[in-house]
């Protein structure tokens, strides 16, 4: 019963809280707020509850080179936004994900080096992505808009924690990254919003990755030593940290 709670109850509030953020504060604190593991961050705590700390924190590492993917889907998406329609933007980068993942899980780097190449890859990421563009304010949104994004995010969680027994470590950490926070508000967003709404979501999804980096960097290296407790903890501080200098960033590019 409790792992369910988690399940269900943990990614659906967070991703609420996220969508509403968006609303209140605007496209681009709204990716900032999904780079953090909205959805990952459950993930690992499930996989830690039903397989130990061994296989989670080898997930974890996986994890950590995973965010190369998640730079490829939103690079494929923000350049595809700009002259396709939305659900050639959203197969486009879904394309990207998936070609990335399918490399990386041939790759052997050690913690250390998926960190950096996951840093260099958003980084590559940020300069890549169009600057972010001055946009209308938003139209009324469906009441319907954010229990739906909150249900697919729930959806997400049981599908990839019922896969990673059968998939391993490696391979089920390099698919948890699978931006499910990012395409759900970067579809409602680019639907609602239009194109450049859109890009500045994933500007800030982008820099709001260096957090996850942080968070996912810590589980991989210390749950063994330390322990789900301890080391859930100083993740979330670390990603805390990081993130407060990611939101800086992004009011400093995005106008």
């Amino acid at each position: 019963m409790e792992l369910i709670a988690i399940k269900v109850g943990l990614p659906t509030l967070l991703i609420g809280a996220a969508s509403l953020a968006g609303r209140r504060w605007g496209s681009a604190v709204g990716g900032w707020l999904i780079g953090l593991p909205l959805t990952s961050g459950p993930v690992i705590l499930l996989l830690t509850l039903q397989y130990g700390d061994a296989f989670a924190a080898r997930a974890a590492h996986g994890i950590v080179l995973g965010l190369i993917s998640t730079a490829a889907f939103s690079v494929a998406y923000a350049l595809l936004a700009r002259r396709a329609a939305l659900p050639l933007c959203w197969a486009g980068s879904w394309l990207a994900f998936a070609v990335s993942t399918i490399a990386l899980d041939h790759i052997g780097f050690s913690v250390a080096g998926s960190f950096l190449a996951s840093l260099a890859a958003l980084s590559l990421a940020l300069l890549v992505l169009p600057q972010g563009e001055r946009v209308a304010p938003p139209p009324a949104t469906p009441w319907w808009e954010t229990p739906l994004r909150m249900l697919c995010a729930a959806a997400i969680v049981v599908f990839l924690t019922a896969l990673a027994g059968l998939l391993g470590p490696h391979l089920a950490g390099l698919i948890t990254p699978f931006p499910v926070a990012g395409t759900i508000l970067t579809l409602f967003t680019h639907r609602l919003e239009g194109a450049a709404s859109a890009v500045r979501l994933l500007r800030g999804f982008v820099a709001g990755n260096y957090a996850f980096a942080a968070f996912f960097l810590v589980v991989a290296t210390r749950l063994v030593v330390w322990g789900p407790l301890a080391t859930f903890a100083a993740a979330i501080l670390a990603a805390g940290a990081v993130q407060g200098l990611a939101l800086l960033v992004i009011r400093q590019k995005t106008p």
